[in-house]
């Protein structure tokens, strides 16, 4: 885990716009999205394909049930980028484990600064990175001790167990934060 680098290893950060992926494409609350080009163009996004990263991002502007709304239009992309239906119990695994993510990401964002304003997904065929923007100030990590048999306080334990890599980006000079979270494509 790590809460202090704001990139994982080998990741340059993000592009000159500021967003990784640069230019890439947004979507609308109601999930249009346009395939992101990558670093050798167009890229359908296929495990096992070549090609450069795909981002899909989903603003959540005047929204409202933003939690399951995150859940589908992450559960879209893995459509789209054939993570789903997965053909093995690893994969769908997989999958969920990518939407049980994005639920704890959102829903910290809900519950402890203001609620999420966009949520980022980049797939580069090893690994999904998940990035959820907010305004809050205050810094995700999980409960220490960790209590199983008590209520709440799981979300950024689930993320630590079940990702790469975690933490949290600040731009200096602008209020808020991104949390970020990779996990591995399924093999």
């Amino acid at each position: 885990m790590s809460t202090t680098r704001p990139y994982p290893p080998g990741d340059r950060g993000p592009e000159p716009s500021g967003a990784p992926g640069g230019g890439a494409p947004t979507a609308s609350a109601s999930g249009e999205v346009a395939v992101s080009s990558g670093p050798t163009g167009p890229s359908s996004g296929s495990p096992g394909s070549p090609g450069g990263r795909q981002v899909r991002r989903l603003s959540f502007d005047d929204q409202s049930g933003v939690v399951p709304l995150a859940r589908d239009f992450t559960r879209q992309a893995l459509h789209a980028w054939g993570w789903l239906p997965a053909a093995t119990a690893d994969r769908r695994a997989a999958a969920e484990d990518v939407l049980l993510v994005v639920s704890e990401l959102v829903t910290n964002a809900c519950l402890h600064a203001e609620g999420p304003d966009q949520l980022g997904i980049v797939y580069d065929n090893k690994m999904i990175r998940l990035e959820v923007t907010d305004r809050g100030t205050g810094q995700p990590a999980p409960r220490t001790p960790h209590r199983s048999g008590r209520p709440g306080g799981h979300g950024m334990f689930i993320v630590q167990r079940l990702c790469l890599d975690w933490g949290v980006v600040r731009t200096p000079g602008i209020a808020g934060k991104t949390v970020w979270a990779e996990l591995g494509a399924p093999a």
